[in-house]
């Protein structure tokens, strides 16, 4: 009976974690599509990138849109180095595909991009500092924004699940000792 309760209790308390998980994950933020200099395409020289960086907040899972003249510039993803220099061999990849391209900020670390044939020199790079998302424990119920639309109908139910199933543990633990 003792060795029962045991893994009643074992199965319990990985059932409440995995379900714990799901509640957190549901209540992740949706990326964001950055057009990268603020318009429609604006990856053009004379164009004040620092600027418009460093009035964005970049996190994990967002997004990068660079729209130009796909005949005249490019986009390459750099290191640091290659960036304060505008240096354009050796990059680590060209994104360029057709003039509308986006790219994936997956890591939270700094990305530097530039334009290669020169226009780098011209203002034609942008460096972003992408960041984890802040994590947003507190349960919906105590929140001051707004969940969004989809958290009610994947955290209600997990939750009351793992409460019920609590509650029912510890009458079944009473119920044989």
């Amino acid at each position: 009976m003792l060795f029962r309760i045991q893994v009643l209790n074992t199965m319990l308390v990985g059932l409440t974690t995995v379900m714990a998980m799901k509640m957190v994950s549901a209540e992740g933020r949706d990326p964001v599509l950055h057009r990268v200099g603020g318009g429609r395409y604006s990856w053009a020289p004379h164009v004040n990138f620092t600027q418009w960086a460093t009035n964005q907040t970049f996190y994990v899972g967002d997004w990068l849109y660079f729209g130009f003249d796909r005949y005249r510039y490019n986009v390459l993803e750099v290191n640091k180095s290659s960036y304060e220099n505008c240096y354009e061999r050796n990059f680590m990849k060209n994104i360029t595909r057709g003039g509308r391209d986006v790219f994936n900020l997956t890591e939270a670390k700094p990305y530097y991009f530039i334009c290669g044939h020169g226009y780098c020199f011209q203002g034609m790079k942008v460096a972003v500092y992408v960041r984890y998302a802040p994590s947003d424990t507190m349960p919906p119920v105590f929140r001051t924004s707004p969940p969004s639309s989809r958290a009610p109908t994947v955290t209600l139910p997990l939750f009351a699940t793992a409460v019920s199933l609590i509650i029912s543990f510890f009458k079944f633990q009473e119920s044989y000792i």
